[in-house]
C-alpha cells in the first residue's frame, strides 16, 4: 500500500486513522511505508521480491537517514559492503527489523542500504529526554563493523535525495499529524461537555476555530497527496506544493494545540489526562527540519510563475 498508482487517498485515510489512535504508531507505519516505497521505486525486481517475502514474515521497515556523531560510511570489496559509524534519531530503534539507511561511499556520494538487524543489534531506544513521541522509541543505532552483501544496496548514487520523491513523501507525515489533530479536537469537545462548559461562547469559539484549522490541514494534506501521485505534474511544482502544504499543516496543528491548551487550562498539562500526551506527541512530531528554508524555497519557486491549479474531480471540490 502506498506504492501503487492512485493509492494516495486510501493511504491518507489509513495513516490518519493510525495517527488518531497513536502518533507514535503512525510514525512507525509511515516510516515503514516510506522504506517500502523507496525499495520498490529504486530497487530491482529481485530486491522487491525478497522484501515482500520478509514483510509477509513480519518484517518492519523504517528509514534511518540522520547520522550519529560518527557518520555512516561504506566501502565495497567485491560482493561485500562494510559499514562504519552509526545513525541517530532512529524511530523504532528496537523494533525495526530492516532499516533503510543512507551511507556515504569513498567518493562522498550517498547510497541507500537495506540492513537486516537481528537480536544482536547495538541500539539504544533513547536520545536523552525527548519529551514527546516516546512510544516510537526514537534512539541511536551503532552500525560500526557491519558487513552485508552488495545485494543490500538499493538504487544508484543520489537516489535518496532525488526529487520530487524526496520532498513529496512528506505528505504521509502530514496525514499522521492530521490524525493527531482529530484526536485533540475530539478530546477538547468531550472534556468541555463533561465539565458543562461547552455552552460557553468563548469555548465554542475555540472549538469552531479548531475545527476550521483541522479542515484546513485536511485540504492541504489531500492536495499534497494528489500532487505527489500526479505523473504529469512538473516535479518542481510537486515538491514545492508539498512543501507549502507541510507548513500549512504545521500552522494548523499549532493553532489547534493553542486552542486546546487555552480551552482546558491546567488540566491539559496533567499527565493522567490523555490530552497531555497527545499534545506532547503532536508538538514533537511537527518538528521537521528547516521550516524557514522550506518556505523561502517554495515561495522562490512560484515567484514569476503560476502556482499549479488543481482540476476539479468532484462538483465544487478541488483536488
Amino acid at each position: 500500500m502506498g506504492t501503487e498508482a492512485g493509492g494516495e487517498p486510501a493511504l491518507l485515510h489509513l495513516l490518519r486513522l493510525t495517527g488518531r489512535a497513536s502518533l507514535a504508531l503512525g510514525r512507525l507505519l509511515e516510516g515503514h511505508v516510506n522504506a517500502v516505497r523507496l525499495v520498490t521505486r529504486y530497487g530491482g525486481p529481485e530486491q522487491t521480491r525478497r522484501l515482500a517475502t520478509a514483510i509477509h514474515a513480519g518484517a518492519l521497515l523504517g528509514v534511518w537517514a540522520s547520522d550519529g556523531p560518527v557518520p555512516v560510511r561504506m566501502t565495497v570489496d567485491r560482493d561485500r559492503v562494510s559499514l562504519t559509524g552509526g545513525k541517530s534519531f532512529t524511530s523504532g530503534a528496537l523494533h525495526v527489523t530492516h532499516p533503510l539507511i543512507t551511507a556515504t561511499d569513498p567518493e562522498g556520494v550517498s547510497r541507500m542500504i537495506l540492513v537486516p538487524l537481528g537480536a544482536d543489534r547495538r541500539a539504544v531506544p533513547s536520545i536523552g529526554g525527548l519529551t514527546g513521541m516516546r512510544g516510537a522509541e526514537t534512539g541511536r543505532c551503532d552500525l560500526d563493523g557491519l558487513t552485508l552483501s552488495t545485494a543490500s544496496l538499493i538504487g544508484q548514487a543520489g537516489d535518496y535525495l532525488r526529487q520530487p520523491e524526496f520532498s513529496a513523501g512528506a505528505w504521509r507525515g502530514m496525514a499522521v499529524a492530521l490524525g493527531g489533530m482529530d484526536r485533540l479536537v475530539d478530546l477538547l469537545r468531550q472534556q468541555l461537555v463533561a465539565r458543562s462548559r461547552d455552552g460557553d461562547p468563548h469555548q465554542r469559539t475555540r472549538i469552531g476555530e479548531a475545527l476550521i484549522a483541522r479542515e484546513t490541514a485536511f485540504f492541504w494534506t489531500r492536495r499534497a497527496a494528489l500532487a505527489a501521485g500526479e505523473p504529469d505534474m512538473d516535479p518542481g511544482d510537486v515538491a514545492q506544493t508539498v512543501n507549502l502544504a507541510r507548513l500549512a499543516v504545521e500552522h494548523a496543528a499549532l493553532h489547534i494545540i493553542e486552542r486546546v491548551q487555552r480551552g482546558l487550562g491546567l488540566s491539559a498539562f496533567v499527565q493522567t489526562n490523555p490530552v497531555e500526551r497527545v499534545l506532547r506527541d503532536l508538538a514533537t512530531y511537527l518538528r521537521q527540519p528547516a521550516p524557514d528554508e522550506t518556505l523561502v524555497e517554495a515561495a522562490g519557486w512560484f515567484t514569476g510563475r503560476d502556482p499549479p491549479q488543481p482540476e476539479s474531480t468532484e462538483p465544487g471540490y478541488p483536488s
